[in-house]
Order: structure tokens, then sequence, then C-alpha cells
């Protein structure tokens, strides 16, 4: 029989060293094109100050969501009187100016989390129409002028926690995740009228609903992946049927898995093992397809993984990042990003461009690390920001420039060519 770490080997070399992207000139949802934070564009600037800034851009309220674009468009939210009110921005990503507005109104707000908005979903978009999704509030849909084309209904959302999963458009759908701490669901939409296609019961008590669902290709069928209290569930993205099922080693599922050598590299937010599994299986895959895992450090509420070549990269909210060999879960290191600045947290999920991983600090900084043995830190950069500003949006890269989100303010980096 093979040992555990022959198979981990077997499948890492089957993988290969990284699942294949293309250029992107849209980062047209939360992670970009794969949801995981990935970015094909190899020159991404690496080094920026308060000069860089070409255009900054004050919204309406606050929120925690992140840029999306197409094209010269960008899409972004925030919410005013305690979650009363909800707001759509579409902004030009030349110049800042604001597009449109439109406002979403909510009778009845979810409560949220301090480190919580009500505005922490990113939207999506294909092009032809743009998707926010504000718990209570609704999803609702818009023409990439701004006229509403249709709203749902899609519960009240209990809980002390607030929620935080983005949709994503896959085909001809709008896919959300209504996890709560009450009943839940994975529910799927026509795009073009918002009907229901189908609709997946999750258990009802996961804790909150964080996590955005991914779509990966697991041998000859497609994936839809969605994080959890309890593991991590696949299910058919054209039917909702459940596929299979992997129970994880703590709760809050805010991190989306991410795939790389043909495996799904996993962690939660609460404190817990990071873990591995092979996606394509049936049923309860607990003892059959988790390839390795690993202790983790650095304590709770953890972004999404990086995952480089022979490198996964995990950080948590305290600053720590811990780097794991990705083929057999062996720890490197674990070391703080930063233990001398304050606001030194990381929420938002790391950004890979370039062979390098890209963290957002809660305080504005962002540390540029390059995967390794030890840790590298390639640069340290800061915009001009109010003290009082709070970044937990993940960054875009967009069409060569950076854009960052603050709780009430987007930047565009541009740095001059020297």
């Amino acid at each position: 029989m093979k040992s555990s770490l022959q198979i981990s080997l077997a499948l890492f070399a089957a993988g290969g060293a990284f699942t294949k992207i293309c250029a992107e000139e849209n980062w047209a949802r939360f992670g970009g094109p794969e949801g995981n934070g990935r970015s094909a564009e190899k020159a991404m600037a690496v080094k920026w100050d308060a000069s860089s800034v070409l255009w900054k851009a004050k919204l309406k309220g606050e929120g925690q969501s992140s840029v999306v674009n197409w094209g010269d468009k960008l899409f972004v939210t925030s919410a005013t009187d305690k979650g009363a009110k909800r707001w759509v921005h579409c902004l030009d990503r030349k110049t800042g100016k604001v597009l449109w507005e439109r406002e979403v109104a909510c009778a009845k707000p979810e409560d949220v989390h301090k480190m919580n908005t009500w505005a922490t979903p990113t939207c999506a978009t294909d092009g032809a129409r743009v998707v926010a999704f504000f718990g209570p509030g609704g999803i609702h849909c818009f023409g990439m002028d701004g006229k509403p084309l249709w709203q749902r209904n899609l519960g009240e959302f209990p809980g002390t926690w607030g929620i935080g999963a983005s949709p994503i458009i896959d085909g001809k759908v709008v896919i959300q995740n209504c996890d709560a701490e009450g009943p839940s669901s994975l529910v799927a939409l026509d795009k073009t009228t918002g009907a229901p296609v189908w609709t997946a019961k999750r258990d009802d008590k996961p804790k909150g609903g964080w996590s955005t669902p991914a779509i990966i290709n697991a041998g000859a069928r497609r994936e839809l992946i969605l994080n959890g209290e309890q593991g991590v569930n696949a299910y058919d993205p054209a039917t909702g049927k459940d596929l299979w099922f992997c129970k994880g080693y703590a709760g809050r599922g805010e991190p989306i898995p991410v795939l790389d050598h043909g495996l799904l590299y996993v962690v939660n937010g609460q404190p817990g093992n990071t873990y591995v599994v092979k996606p394509g299986g049936s049923g309860d895959v607990s003892e059959t397809n988790r390839v390795w895992n690993a202790n983790r450090k650095g304590g709770r509420d953890l972004p999404t993984p990086a995952v480089v070549g022979e490198y996964e990269l995990v950080s948590s909210l305290s600053g720590t990042l811990t780097t794991y060999e990705a083929k057999t879960g062996q720890i490197l290191f674990s070391e703080r990003l930063d233990s001398q600045v304050k606001g030194s947290q990381v929420s938002a999920t790391p950004i890979t461009t370039g062979g390098l991983v890209y963290f957002q600090m809660e305080n504005g900084e962002v540390i540029v690390v390059k995967p390794g043995k030890t840790l590298e830190i390639v640069s340290r950069n800061k915009v001009d920001s109010a003290s009082d500003e709070i970044f937990r949006a993940s960054l875009s890269p967009i069409q060569g420039q950076w854009f960052a989100r603050s709780q009430s303010t987007v930047y565009c980096i541009a740095p001059k060519a020297k």
C-alpha cells in the first residue's frame, strides 16, 4: 500500500506546476477569473508610494467589497444609515468619476460584526450586467448603464456576523451562497430574469455565509466548490446536485479553496489544520481523498491561501505568514509579516501575479512576498490614506493598474515608469 506521502507526491507531479490561466483584461468577480486571487498579468507594479496614486474617489457610506471591472467601468458597493441604504457605484477607470449610482433599500438590515459591513460582498459582471448581493437587501442586477433589470429576495440572514459571500456568474446563471445562522442554501438564478434555476440545501447552522463559490475542472467534469462551517462541498454547477463532501478541522468557512497541482488547498477561519483534497470524488471523501493535513499556525480568520509553484502561503488575521511545501504539507516557516506597525492585520485575500504574492494589510500597507523556504519581503508599499481608514477589501489588478479600497475610498495606483 502506498503511503499518503507517496500518493501526494504522485498527485503533485500529475497536477503540474500551475493551473493554466489566461491573461485577463477584466477583473470581473471576487478574486478574479478563477476566484482565487490569481492574475496572469506579468508586469504589475511591485513598488509604489503616495505619489503613485493617479486618483482617489470618496464613496457614499462604507463597505468592504473589492473593485471589479468590465472595460473602463469599475463597480463597487457601500452602505449608509446602518444598512438601510445600500449602494452600487459605477466609476470611470481612468478618472474615478462616478458614472452612475443606484440605491438599494433594506427595510430590516441584518446585524453585523464590528469587522464586517453592510456592503461586503463583491459585485460580479459579464459585460452585459452587474450583480450585487446585499443579504436581506436582496440580490440585484443592473445593466451596464445602471438600468435595474431584476431583483430577488433571498432571505433574512439572521445572526450576529453579517454576510460576506459574493455572487459569481457562470454561463447563463448567477450563483449565490446563502449560508446564515438558520435555514441556508446555495442558489442559481437565471442571469437574464433572476428566476430560480436550482437550489441546493445547506447546513442549517453554518454560523454565517462568507465563502464565495468557485468552479473548477476536475477531470472530465466541472465542480462547484464551496467552503463552509463543517468542511468543503462540491456540487454540479448545472443542477446543484451534491457531489462530494470533505470534513474540515475547524469552523468558519471564509477562505476559498484554491486549485493547483490538480488538488484543492483548504483552510478555515477558526484555528485548526490546513488540508488538501483531491477533487472528483463521490459522497464523503474525508478518508479517501484527503491527501495531507498540517498544523496551521497564526490564529483565526484566515484569508484565502496562495499557492505558487512548490509553496502554499497562508496568512492569518494577526499577520502571521506560514509557508508549506505544497506537495507534502511540511511547514517551512511561520513568521509575522510586520510586527511593528499598528493595524498590521490581514483580512484581504492575497493577490498572486508575476510569481509574487501581494498582502493587503488593514492599515493600507501592501507587503509583497517572494514565495520560498524563508520569508523574503520584496517591497512594502503605502498610499497616503487617513489614519482611520481600514483596508479589508482585496487588491484588484486591472489593466496594469492596482485598485485598492478602504471602507470609504477607492484608490487607483499607477506608478510612473522610470
